[in-house]
């Protein structure tokens, strides 16, 4: 009798214990769970503030050039001024517009390289003629501030392989944070060195350093060391995001050192100086610094365009552009007004907008490659700037793919290239 006490007594004890245990265990995953869940929370708060930050920097940024804009613009239209404030007025309006399209590029590149869009184009550069090329590209900026630029360049680096396009922006990106973070009298250095099979660029400034509770996210997207309104610094904190995901594209590190404030900032740049398979190498690189030396602008005389453009003050200026070269414009707001013009004039070639109410600029070229044995030389001149934004428009039937807003020279040139091209396989 004894033992059968015993016995249920201690069964009974084990039991309380077994349901002390999944009581506990319970207890312990609803703990874990609110703690993930308080973790999910302030993450996600902490990701929406930080995307109010950005949206609030981003309606400041735009907004700023645009009041130079439209009140110069305003000014201009309301009295007239001597011959040089005028020109300061246009100079002060084409900067700030320079300004947004670059801010609008920024936000571009960012949301290409977040979603694995961006691809390089490898070609050998010869790196003294281009460093010097891009550091003269960014004195202005530098003799505005008195800031003296440097470059020093081991003689023993002869050429590498990479995309000119995107190796210029690292470096203009890192030069131009550089110049813009030292204050007037300033210092800021290029240092160029070979290390083992790769290089490095230095890029060194005595400028205001950076905090070091700051430095870790230095890199991160939408993350600036002064996001308030009484920051003294614009700008949306893209550049240097972009430079990281730029450096990594070429199998390259970068990194950011700083004694903190007021004591200069480092950021050093490691690249291969050749890791690539051959055939992704052309034979020679693009000249990526066309659009800051001056070239002689091709004549279209006598040659009759026609440019497709809803928008209004979009489609005078283009006219405007095109005339001043010498052209013919026909100048048409829909690709149904397209379609009918077509019917009893034979342009040289075709300018067209894609985004058009009823048929758009992918139907309407469509049309004409369907419908008509002449393969009219076809620029596509869109808002729409993606690279699958290219691929869609040279699939459908244009020849080029430039994005707005145009640099009138290169337009220009484009076509004075494409009819060229068309007389020479026309036997012309």
């Amino acid at each position: 009798m004894l033992f059968k006490l015993r016995f249920y007594f201690a069964r009974g004890l084990f039991k309380k214990n077994l349901e002390v245990q999944q009581q506990a265990a319970q207890l312990i995953a609803k703990t874990a769970e609110i703690i993930r869940a308080q973790a999910a929370r302030q993450q996600a708060e902490n990701a929406n503030r930080l995307k109010d930050e950005f949206l609030a920097i981003v309606s400041h940024e735009l907004r700023t050039p645009l009041n130079s804009i439209l009140g110069w613009s305003q000014l201009l239209l309301d009295r007239e001024f001597d011959p040089a404030t005028t020109r300061r007025a246009l100079e002060t309006i084409n900067r700030n517009a320079q300004a947004q399209a670059q801010l609008i590029e920024d936000i571009l590149d960012v949301s290409r390289l977040m979603r694995g869009k961006v691809e390089l184009s490898i070609h050998p550069i010869d790196l003294a003629s281009f460093l010097d090329a891009t550091v003269e590209s960014v004195r202005p900026q530098a003799d505005a501030k008195s800031i003296q630029l440097s470059m020093h360049l081991d003689p023993t680096i002869g050429k590498i392989e990479a995309d000119p396009v995107r190796l210029r922006q690292i470096i203009w990106n890192l030069l131009t944070n550089s110049i813009k973070f030292t204050p007037e009298g300033g210092q800021v250095e290029l240092q160029v060195m070979p290390a083992n099979s790769r290089i490095e660029l230095q890029i060194r400034d005595t400028g205001i350093g950076i905090d070091p509770t700051f430095l870790p996210h230095i890199f991160d997207h939408f993350r600036q060391a002064d996001s308030s309104s009484t920051r003294a610094h614009g700008g949306l904190g893209l550049g240097l995001a972009i430079v990281r995901q730029l450096v990594e594209l070429h199998n390259g590190k970068i990194e950011a050192h700083s004694q903190g404030c007021n004591q200069g900032t480092t950021f050093r740049v490691h690249l291969p100086i050749s890791n690539w398979h051959p055939e992704t190498i052309a034979d020679s690189a693009p000249n990526v610094m066309a659009a800051t030396t001056v070239e002689e602008i091709p004549s279209l005389e006598q040659l009759q365009i026609l440019v497709v453009e809803d928008h209004t003050d979009n489609r005078e200026m283009v006219q405007k552009v095109l005339e001043e070269a010498g052209a013919i414009v026909i100048a048409m707001c829909s690709a149904e007004a397209e379609i009918a013009a077509l019917e009893h004039t034979q342009p040289d070639v075709i300018v067209s907008d894609i985004a058009m109410p009823g048929e758009d600029g992918y139907d309407s070229i469509r049309h004409i490659r369907a419908s008509r044995g002449r393969d009219i030389p076809a620029i596509a001149l869109t808002a729409y700037a993606r690279p699958e934004d290219q691929r869609q428009a040279l699939n459908a039937g244009f020849h080029k793919h430039l994005s707005k807003p145009i640099n009138a020279q290169e337009l220009v040139r484009i076509i004075a290239q494409l009819v060229e091209r068309s007389n020479g396989c026309s036997g012309k």
